[in-house]
């Protein structure tokens, strides 16, 4: 009996040091599942099992208890900063905890909407802490980074306006002007990939033309399907010829959106007033959206030659001529 006694103790006592280093395991060595990096928010107000709960839910940690007995027993609860970071399931619970209790590991979120210019993704930069100036500065050298993206081999892109592609990006707190750049010329790569830059040099135009058109495009028109039938009227009054005649050039030109420009904006003396100028402005006026880069790249010929925006409703309107145009300027009036 007492042989027993000691037997089922000491079953007992290796089922308690085996299920004690199964759970030091589990704490200090253990992976989540999801392998690639992802973005992980923290917001401010959340407390530990909350966080716990969506770090295990997310599949960066094997489970949320470990996570929670970890940031108890080393003290950095009240530690872990809100704010958006970058993890993968590849982490240990140490190196996550470790990367959310320090400053230096924690990213900006910025969001550039579709279409906006340099001057204005600064700004928000500025806003942000991050240096706006700096970036605005080193975007006029793209020699500086022509080599390591073949998007910018043309001499002619002199510097990267309408190439710093409008997303939500997150950057480190310590990026400089060139990290920032770097960042955005990537996602640019990505998106306007390898078949979209091979359909575009099929069709005799470079990508310089196609991204220059697209600006203008971005700040014309806002559906997907009006986006392809002013690029077919666009290309259509080049090749007649005929100028632009894009009021987005003016308010680049003019540094101001207006209802209706007035005879004398028009006049305005500048490379980029497509109202004086036939052809494209010398680069793009802002920074375009895929859906604008693709509608440039594949317009749509409808005979049309003149558009208007209702400013009621925002509803594009076309006509095929001078006249008919005219008319419609009236009647909405403009």
């Amino acid at each position: 009996m007492k042989k027993k006694i000691i037997l089922s103790s000491i079953i007992i006592i290796c089922l308690l040091a085996a299920g004690l280093f199964y759970f030091r395991y589990q704490v200090y060595y253990s992976h989540g599942n999801y392998k690639n990096e992802k973005t992980f928010e923290i917001k401010k107000g959340e407390g530990n099992g909350e966080i716990a709960a969506k770090l295990a839910e997310e599949g960066l940690i094997s489970g949320k208890i470990y996570f929670h007995y970890y940031s108890k027993s080393q003290g950095i609860v009240n530690k872990i900063l809100p704010g958006i970071y970058k993890l993968s399931g590849n982490m240990s619970i140490p190196e996550i905890a470790h990367t959310i209790t320090n400053l230096q590991d924690l990213r900006i979120k910025v969001t550039f909407p579709e279409g906006w210019n340099s001057k204005k993704m600064a700004a928000r930069l500025n806003e942000n802490g991050l240096p706006g100036d700096e970036f605005l500065k080193r975007i006029n050298d793209a020699d500086a980074f022509r080599p390591k993206y073949d998007f910018l081999a043309d001499a002619k892109i002199s510097n990267l306006e309408g190439f710093l592609f409008p997303d939500t990006y997150y950057f480190p707190p310590d990026s400089d002007g060139e990290k920032i750049i770097k960042l955005m010329l990537n996602d640019f790569g990505l998106k306007v990939d390898a078949d979209l830059r091979e359909d575009i040099q099929k069709q005799n135009r470079t990508l310089k033309e196609i991204i220059t058109m697209a600006s203008i495009i971005e700040m014309e028109v806002k559906s997907e399907e009006d986006r392809k039938v002013v690029s077919g009227i666009f290309w259509n009054r080049i090749e007649k010829g005929m100028p632009l005649q894009s009021c987005a050039t003016l308010a680049f030109v003019l540094g101001e959106n207006k209802k209706q420009y007035t005879y004398e904006d028009t006049q305005i003396k500048s490379l980029f007033n497509t109202y004086q100028n036939a052809g494209l402005p010398p680069g793009p006026i802002g920074n375009p959206g895929l859906a604008s880069i693709e509608a440039a790249a594949n317009p749509k010929d409808t005979g049309y030659f003149y558009f208007l925006s209702d400013p009621e409703t925002g509803k594009t309107v076309f006509s095929k001529t001078i006249d008919e145009h005219n008319a419609n300027k009236d009647r909405y009036g403009l």
